[in-house]
């Protein structure tokens, strides 16, 4: 389940993507992979049968650069001012990151926006 933190982080970078899209036109390509989140037995039978898969990264900016198909972002709680509370990476997410950068893509957790957004500067750059 995607806590608080994480949807937080992940609305930052989204807000701040849609603000820089004079500057980096391709961010109108980035997209969330909608599989957090507490879901009843129906609707998660339901999107499984769609095709959802558990463990794949929450965000795609299929935008090809440095010899990378695409970049994918596992977004993950930075640590509080405390230093705890830093998100993990649960073993099918590690799968997935390793399987798309297996296909020649670059795949990458994040800890919070101001990583995820340095990372994708740097991708677009």
């Amino acid at each position: 389940m995607r806590n608080d933190r994480e949807h937080h982080e992940q609305k930052a970078l989204f807000f701040w993507a849609r603000l820089q899209r004079n500057k980096y036109p391709e961010l109108e390509a980035m997209y969330a992979i909608p599989n957090g989140g507490d879901r009843n037995r129906i609707v998660g039978a339901k999107l499984k049968a769609e095709g959802v898969k558990a463990g794949v990264p929450d965000i795609c900016l299929p935008v090809a650069r440095h010899g990378f198909s695409a970049l994918y972002i596992e977004m993950k709680a930075p640590a509080d001012a405390s230093g705890k509370g830093r998100g993990g990476l649960q073993d099918n997410q590690r799968e997935w990151l390793e399987r798309l950068r297996s296909y020649g893509n670059k795949s990458v957790v994040c800890y919070g926006f101001e990583e995820a957004k340095n990372e994708i500067q740097s991708y677009l750059s």
